[in-house]
């Protein structure tokens, strides 16, 4: 039984968000003292979060940094501020997706059972079963995890799919309808914009391993990765 962990300060929403989510078989749970959501989630361990933006004590954006930092377990906002900067920064943070309210119910189901299947069934399958090295540079795509010079850094289900994209087609454009097809092709919320703040993140990972503009835009095509790493060893 999937799990599903609740942040929202709107009591009657996570009554009616349970409600709905236990008739198609969810465990769901919701935070009871939002000074120790992080706690909490550790000691439930959910398959997947909601999480609004306005919260007591710290806002959405710094409890989905802290969940990212010890998971990668699918993150959708739901929140009523619905400016385009404030999904931007929910994705920029590390979540999956962004739902603004007033919602409908089963546009919400939907989207956590395509966040689910892409993390943990049908698509996991596929999509993760598999780990392969390019020039040093190991990503294994069923343990998000990207590793150089016994060096390894965790990466979001996105991420990965991201680099996997650009590494089965090393040195070659990947064009953005490509990734956005690969990554994202059943889901309502995509953009440019969307794309742009997910390679940025990649960019900052392979930082992270010493790897610098390997990642390159390709203006009106798209991206192509280029191994400069392994001529620096």
């Amino acid at each position: 039984m999937f799990k599903i962990f609740i942040i929202e300060d709107d009591k009657q929403l996570v009554n009616l968000l349970k409600e709905h989510l236990h008739k198609f078989g969810y465990d769901v749970q919701s935070v009871d003292d939002f000074e120790e959501v992080r706690n909490q989630f550790e000691q439930y361990s959910p398959h997947l979060v909601l999480l609004d933006v306005n919260l007591p004590k710290f806002d959405g954006y710094y409890w989905c940094r802290q969940i990212r930092s010890i998971s990668t377990c699918p993150i959708l906002f739901i929140s009523a501020r619905d400016s385009k900067m404030d999904q931007v920064m929910a994705l920029d943070n590390g979540a999956d997706d962004y739902i603004t309210k007033p919602f409908d119910y089963e546009i919400v189901t939907a989207k956590i059972n395509s966040q689910l299947r892409r993390a943990y069934g049908q698509y996991a399958s596929t999509e993760n079963g598999r780990s392969y090295t390019v020039h040093g540079l190991t990503l294994d795509v069923e343990r998000l995890q990207l590793s150089l010079n016994e060096q390894t850094i965790e990466l979001s289900l996105t991420e990965a799919k991201i680099l996997d994209e650009l590494m089965k087609k090393l040195e070659r454009v990947v064009s953005r309808d490509r990734l956005l097809e690969k990554i994202w092709d059943d889901q309502a919320f995509v953009d440019d914009n969307t794309l742009n703040v997910y390679v940025t993140r990649v960019r900052k990972k392979l930082m992270l391993l010493g790897i610098n503009d390997a990642i390159q835009t390709i203006r009106g095509q798209g991206y192509r990765l280029i191994p400069d790493w392994g001529h620096k060893e």
